[in-house]
Formats: C-alpha cells, sequence, structure tokens
C-alpha cells in the first residue's frame, strides 16, 4: 500500500513539470512579446514626415485629349489653303504651253467625216429655199458648219447657192474672219490678214487660205462636207485634211 502511494506521487509530480506544458507557454509568450512589440513600435513613420501621418493621395493627371487620326485641329484648313495655293500657281503654269503652240502652229479648219446639216445662228436647220429668199445676190453668211466651225454659204448673182462654203476661222490664230463687202474681201480683225471673195490669203500674216466644204443639199435643207479634192483656188492639195 505504501509503494502504491509512493508511485502515484511520483506520477503526480511528473505531470506537473512535463514538456508539454512548457511548449503551449513558450507559445503564447512569444506571441504576447511580438504583439507588445508591435504596439510599442507605434505608427509607421515616412520619409520627411515627422508626424509620421499618411500623406494624402495625389491624382493622376488627367489625360490631354487626342484628336482623330493624331491630326492637330485646323489641319483640314491648312490643307485646303496649300491646295488652293497649289491651283492658282500650278493653272497658269500648265495653260502657258498650251497657249504659245496655239500662237507658233497655224489653226486649223475644216476637218474630216461626213455632210452634216447646216445650222443657223439659232439652231435651226438651214433650207435652201428660205435661205436664198431670205438672202440677196451675192450675200455671204454665217452657218454653223462642219466641227461646229462657223462657214460661210455664198448667195450666186442667178440666186442660188454656191457649190461650196467657206470655213470662217482664220488660218493664223483662228480668229472668226468678218466679210468686208465694201472691199469685197474677208478681213481678220486680229491681225489684219486679207481673204479674197473665195477664201484665197491675199495678205498675211496668216499663212493658208482659209478652208473649203462642199456644200450639198438633203431633203431641202443644205449639206456641208469635208473638201477633198484639189483647191481650185491654188491648184494644190486641201491643206485642211
Amino acid at each position: 500500500m505504501l509503494r502504491s502511494l509512493v508511485l502515484l506521487s511520483a506520477c503526480v509530480a511528473a505531470s506537473a513539470f512535463a514538456p508539454t506544458s512548457g511548449f503551449v507557454g513558450t507559445g503564447r509568450l512569444a506571441h504576447a512579446v511580438k504583439a507588445r512589440s508591435t504596439a510599442a513600435a507605434g505608427p509607421k513613420m515616412q520619409f520627411g514626415n515627422p508626424f509620421g501621418t499618411q500623406p494624402a493621395s495625389t491624382p493622376p493627371p488627367a489625360p490631354m485629349p487626342a484628336s482623330t487620326g493624331g491630326m492637330v485641329p485646323d489641319m483640314g484648313r491648312r490643307n485646303m489653303m496649300n491646295a488652293l495655293l497649289l491651283g492658282s500657281v500650278a493653272g497658269p503654269l500648265l495653260v502657258l504651253p498650251a497657249v504659245l503652240i496655239s500662237f507658233l502652229v497655224p489653226a486649223k479648219a475644216g476637218g474630216g467625216g461626213g455632210g452634216i446639216v447646216a445650222k443657223d445662228a439659232l439652231g435651226n436647220d438651214v433650207k435652201v429655199d428660205d435661205w436664198i429668199k431670205a438672202k440677196g445676190p451675192g450675200d455671204r453668211s454665217l452657218v454653223q458648219g462642219l466641227k461646229g466651225d462657223a462657214t460661210y454659204l455664198i448667195v450666186n448673182d442667178d440666186k442660188t447657192l454656191e457649190k461650196f462654203g467657206v470655213n470662217a476661222v482664220c488660218t493664223h490664230l483662228g480668229c472668226v474672219v468678218p466679210w468686208n463687202k465694201s472691199a469685197n474681201k474677208f478681213c481678220c480683225p486680229c491681225h489684219g490678214s486679207q481673204y479674197d471673195k473665195n477664201g484665197k490669203v491675199v495678205r498675211g500674216p496668216a499663212p493658208l487660205s482659209l478652208a473649203l466644204a462642199k456644200r450639198g443639199e438633203a431633203d431641202g435643207k443644205v449639206t456641208l462636207a469635208t473638201w477633198s479634192e484639189t483647191d481650185f483656188r491654188t491648184g494644190e492639195k486641201p491643206w485642211w485634211k
């Protein structure tokens, strides 16, 4: 019995100093020490801020709006002004060669193609009988002929139409040559060229005679076609072919 009591006392004493109670106490002690050190440290100090407070956050700068396509707002106006400037400079430069060529090359008149019905100043078809009634002998009046060129119809002394028409485009620089009844000639007002009553050149600077057109008739209307035979005024081949 005494032996049992001694053994029980030894067990109780051993349990009081068991390692497990020491392990648990050590963990709780470490946690308490860590909490105390944190509280003692206080709020975290910021560099240059003696009060240890957090600085107010600064909002980021607003992004600048970008124009569509990466262009500045007035680029459209600049492009328009540049185009106008370019056109004002390039226009005369493009026209100048054509003007110079027109001065150096004799004007063409007449032209190819089949016969067409002559038109009066109002755009109406020219009828043979009506034209002769309205015009006197020796009359030379203009109609619209081949390629739209002004062309003279000639009324003979016997009140018939001549078999040819005379193109009114001057062979110098293309002016329309009026008929001068008192001088019995075609006289160009631009540079003084003169042609006889049939359109043959008699005075320069025009280099060639006026072109001829063959006058015909179809359904009572005046027709004009290209004169392809020898020029009876000069005995040469037509220059306008």
